[in-house]
């Protein structure tokens, strides 16, 4: 069951980066497509793309690209989570079944002193006989017949 939750951690952790890679590719259409507007009103206006208008693009692509690094690392510290989460999952699976080793290991030790613990009747049938009549039964005596 452990190895299942890990698995279904892992396969989250694989969703969440390509979820991520999607929306940054997204947001890498979008920003594209802010630049090519402000080249072009910068164009329409007369003003040749030198001095300030190139450095207000240039600006707008640094911050573009910074906000690309945020969803990214954000990405990746989600991924970190589920598969540390993954990780816990099999660890816990690990102990719970040395546990359950030991556990059963001391039922059975339990169980055989309590064997050792028993009376030193025979029992026939759901009923008990002494040592005594057990004996006599069990070496031959016949005198009962």
């Amino acid at each position: 069951m452990a190895d299942y939750q890990a698995k279904a951690y892992e396969q989250q952790a694989q969703a969440e980066a390509q979820s991520a890679a999607f929306e940054q590719g997204q947001e890498r259409r979008k920003q594209d497509l802010l630049q090519a507007q402000a080249r072009a009103q910068a164009g329409a206006s007369g003003v040749g793309i030198a001095g300030s208008p190139t450095e207000v693009l240039a600006a707008s692509a640094r911050q573009g690209q910074m906000d690309l690094d945020a969803m990214l690392y954000g990405s990746r510290l989600r991924q970190n989570n589920v598969y540390t989460q993954a990780d816990i999952s099999r660890f816990s699976g690990k102990q719970k079944l040395t546990a359950s080793i030991f556990d059963a290991g001391s039922a059975l030790v339990g169980g055989l002193s309590r064997l050792q613990d028993q009376p030193k009747a025979v029992t026939f049938g759901g009923s008990s006989l002494s040592p005594r009549a057990s004996a006599a039964i069990f070496q031959g005596y016949t005198g009962l017949y």
